[in-house]
């Protein structure tokens, strides 16, 4: 046998050394990660971004000033500063173009305030609601015009009307119905005799909370509300307070006032009563239905042009509405021309007994195809026809 000399192991050694370190895995790089920039280069970015945004608004107000420079030259009021189908617009566009992370509901409120605030440039305008302060109203006023606006609060709907249409107020805002509870009747009677018009609408998520001085639920001798509020939260009530008084009111806001003032006494309302009379969330969001949403409308002196996604509401009467077919006639109109119908309402005519008229509400514009042909046609069968309003539908 032959053995292989020192020299000629040393040799095969290191060959076995380079094959062994050639096959080996290269070791894992560490991946290259970006720090972050200095806290204070952000906040230089930030105060920047903050400077162009703020040139940006006042340059909108001096041309919102002008606009209303030109209106006053043409004799128009402060109503007429208002256009609620170009408001929509802008808001429309607004949430077509964001990108986030703001979401939808945050664009929109920005630029509602945005726009009220240089509506404010002109004159305030003056809004009438169901109050008094702390009232789901007020926030319905604030959610559609901005804190920019005069709030006037009013202590009852049928005060509402009288004001916008003695001019005292711009506009007013009522409510008009309720998801859970249904159809608040007095604003629709009203519109029997009113001769104001409809001029937007609003949506605004109800969340009602159980308020109190007390600490506990077991110091509550009775709890007060408005109406619907009640039957809103009626199956928390049962479950939780089935033995304590329910006390009737005429507002949420009046509730609050006697939780305030009264030993023993809860309220239901929102967290804007929470906030004015000074009171504690006992308990929160105690409404039966989690999308429980009140919708109210704008009430105005005149109709409006189209903003490209309305709704109008008419009242109409087909005479004898104890006849075969009558509220076939009615709305034979609106199926022939393919308009949808959202609501339908019925009230007593206050004419004679057992009579009765419709409140309807359709997707369009009055003064736009195919709406329009339809309701040339439904004004040939009725006895009784009116636009009350076509309006921008609810932006969120």
């Amino acid at each position: 046998m032959k053995h292989k000399s020192k020299a000629g192991k040393a040799r095969a050694g290191a060959a076995r050394g380079k094959q062994t370190k050639a096959s080996a895995p290269a070791a894992p790089k560490q991946a290259s990660v970006a720090s972050p920039p200095p806290l204070s280069s952000i906040r230089e970015q930030i105060d920047d971004i903050d400077q162009r945004i703020h040139d940006l608004l006042n340059e909108r107000a001096r041309w919102a000033q002008q606009v209303g420079l030109s209106k006053r030259g043409e004799g128009l009021s402060t109503a007429d500063f208002y256009k609620p189908e170009r408001e929509a617009q802008v808001l429309r566009k607004a949430i077509e173009r964001n990108q986030g992370p703001l979401r939808n509901e945050e664009i929109v409120r920005l630029f509602r305030e945005i726009m009220s605030a240089c509506l404010a440039q002109q004159e305030p305008l003056k809004i009438a609601f169901l109050g008094p302060e702390g009232t789901f109203s007020q926030q319905a006023v604030l959610k559609h015009f901005g804190h920019s606006v005069r709030a006037l609060p009013l202590p009852a709907i049928s005060e509402v009307f009288e004001e916008v249409q003695a001019g005292h107020a711009d506009f007013g805002v009522v409510p008009i119905e309720n998801s859970t509870e249904g159809t608040v009747n007095h604003t629709l009677d009203m519109f029997l005799n009113s001769p104001l018009k409809i001029c937007g609408e609003i949506e605004l998520r109800i969340r009602q909370h159980l308020l109190g001085k007390m600490r506990g639920l077991q110091k509550i001798a009775r709890v007060c509300s408005h109406p619907q509020s009640l039957a809103q939260c009626r199956q928390w009530l049962d479950e939780h307070l089935p033995n304590i008084e329910r006390v009737p009111v005429t507002s949420n806001a009046e509730a609050a006032r006697r939780a305030r003032d009264e030993e023993g006494t809860a309220a239901i309302a929102g967290e804007a009563a929470a906030e004015v009379y000074g009171l504690s969330v006992l308990v929160p969001e105690i409404e039966d239905t989690a999308d429980n949403t009140t919708r109210f409308l704008v009430i105005g002196r005149k109709l409006f042009s189209a903003s490209g996604q309305d709704k109008t509401t008419l009242l109409v009467s087909a005479g004898d509405t104890q006849s075969p077919g009558a509220l076939h006639r009615l709305l034979g109109p609106l199926a022939a021309n393919s308009i949808t119908m959202t609501r339908i309402e019925s009230r007593p005519s206050r004419k004679r007994k057992w009579d009765y008229v419709f409140f309807i509400d359709v997707i369009g514009h009055a003064e736009q195809p195919p709406l329009q042909t339809a309701l040339e046609q439904l004004k040939e069968a009725s006895t009784l026809f009116r636009v009350l309003g076509s309006y921008p539908a609810a932006v969120l």
